[in-house]
């Protein structure tokens, strides 16, 4: 299949400049892709611009609610489809891309829904000296062009977190998916297309960040840049953005405490699936689980067993529960963490070992704070797994990192749950459920280096207006 950008509704012919986009799993040929250039991305960019000033900046509420509502409903229709295309580019395994699918319809209803709920508030101007018969209000207008760069992970549904809500609001996006998963984004922008979004409000660039990356963050018709991603490239845009809005969705390495009163029949099944799902190529993948020296050893054994029991294997069969890792050079990148930190005094419980794409769910023990596996974001199959002793303890143990953005917290005491969570440096935390769990309507974002700005579609929507102020003297 050759796929290109799709600029006003128009697909790119093909171009010299090629890239394939292969199954991680196989290596078998997904997609060839047309890369752009940057006059086509100062082309999509102009069309945008237009695009917002014509149409979509007068477009009504309702009919940006019908468009989306009837995306989700084409959605449903084709869940198998997306759910396929997302385990062929990314190597996800087929139960967790139908599960994705289901996410992407809902968050499409979410943002239909909020399209219709855009309220201002009417000031009492008479509350200040001066005031008096005069009349205040405000509302929210939409931004502009919203430039969307979107990760290989979950290349549907964090993609729609970014173009759902830029379209609820009225604003026109362009969408800038991973190189290594673009098929959904292309099948996205046909489907929007088809449920009557007007073409040039969503314009689809396929390219590297390099190429089209930087010059679309610095373009002076962008007005706000959102992005998910690794940290690095995540300085980079905003250093680039200059005073353009920018959301930022960078690494984690979540922590997740157990007291001894925690329930593990409900925990360790629950953390097997935080820590492994998707090869822990999951921003808020249970990286670090800390576990009272009570139970300590009783839940790493069972931990161990049930890792163990994970039908590891083809992607696209229905039992599989653990697939590749995105490319060969991930895996190695993984591997080698996993290999400086044996040197340096960790133990191996289980897994470790690297076939391929495939490195084996790994649990960890015996690791120190600057290890590379506890200190930065791991993004692979290795989790963890840390005794404390006292609340103090693994409050400044879990608060020890650059990064601050999801934990979760296993205890029946829920003062002490309430207490903990008030301490710990995160933009959310989730009492007896893992740091990996999301719903699409909630506030998703961290804090300290973990980000900028929070999603969820209705906080998402938030960021991509403007609040207007409106002002009139009366007579009298």
């Amino acid at each position: 299949m050759k796929i290109g950008s799709i600029i006003n509704g128009d697909e790119m012919k093909p171009s010299k400049e090629t890239m394939t986009v292969t199954n991680p799993y196989n290596n078998e040929v997904v997609a060839e892709i047309a890369l752009a250039a940057e006059e086509e991305l100062n082309r999509a960019i102009d069309n945008s611009y237009d695009t917002f000033h014509q149409t979509t900046k007068k477009m009504p509420a309702h009919e940006r609610g019908d468009i989306l509502l009837k995306a989700s409903n084409l959605l449903e229709e084709r869940l198998e489809e997306f759910a396929e295309t997302i385990t062929k580019e990314a190597g996800k395994p087929l139960q967790f891309s139908r599960g994705e699918v289901e996410r992407s319809m809902q968050v499409l209803r979410f943002a239909a829904e909020e399209a219709k709920h855009m309220e201002g508030e009417v000031l009492p101007m008479d509350a200040a000296i001066g005031g008096k018969n005069r009349f205040g209000f405000t509302k929210r207008v939409p931004l502009g062009v919203v430039a969307a760069i979107t990760p290989f992970n979950f290349p549907l549904n964090l993609t729609l977190h970014k173009v759902a809500p830029a379209i609820a609001a009225g604003n026109t996006i362009i969408l800038k998916p991973a190189e290594k998963t673009p098929l959904s984004a292309y099948k996205l922008v046909q489907l929007l297309h088809e449920a009557g979004l007007p073409k040039g409000a969503l314009n689809l660039v396929l390219g590297t960040g390099k190429e089209i990356g930087d010059p679309l963050v610095k373009h002076e018709k962008i007005h706000k840049v959102t992005f998910t991603g690794s940290l690095p490239v995540g300085r980079t845009i905003r250093k680039n953005a200059g005073f353009k809005k920018v959301t930022l969705e960078l690494g984690s390495n979540s922590p997740n405490i157990l007291f001894e009163d925690a329930d593990l029949n409900e925990a360790i099944p629950s953390l097997v699936k935080g820590s492994f799902a998707f090869s822990g190529q999951v921003c808020i993948s249970a990286q670090r689980i800390y576990v009272h020296q009570n139970i300590y050893e009783s839940f790493l054994n069972e931990f161990i067993r049930q890792t163990e029991a994970l039908t590891i294997g083809d992607p696209m069969n229905e039992e599989t529960d653990f697939g590749p890792m995105i490319n060969e050079d991930e895996a190695k990148r993984a591997k080698t963490w996993i290999d400086d930190a044996v040197n340096h005094g960790a133990t191996i419980k289980t897994g470790g070992e690297r076939n391929g794409t495939i490195l084996k769910p790994t649990i960890m023990t015996d690791v120190k704070s600057d290890m590379k596996i506890i200190a930065e974001e791991v993004f692979a199959p290795i989790v963890s797994v840390i005794p404390f002793s006292s609340e103090n303890q693994v409050i400044n143990k879990s608060n020890d990192s650059i990064y601050g953005l999801q934990a979760g917290i296993f205890t029946k005491d829920i003062d002490r749950a309430f207490r903990i969570a008030d301490q710990l440096e995160m933009g959310g935390v989730w009492i007896n459920e893992i740091s990996t769990y999301r719903q699409d309507n909630h506030p998703y974002g961290g804090v300290k280096q973990s980000g900028i700005g929070r999603e969820g579609v209705k906080y998402a929507l938030e960021d991509m207006t403007e609040m207007k102020f409106y002002g009139i003297k009366l007579n009298g």
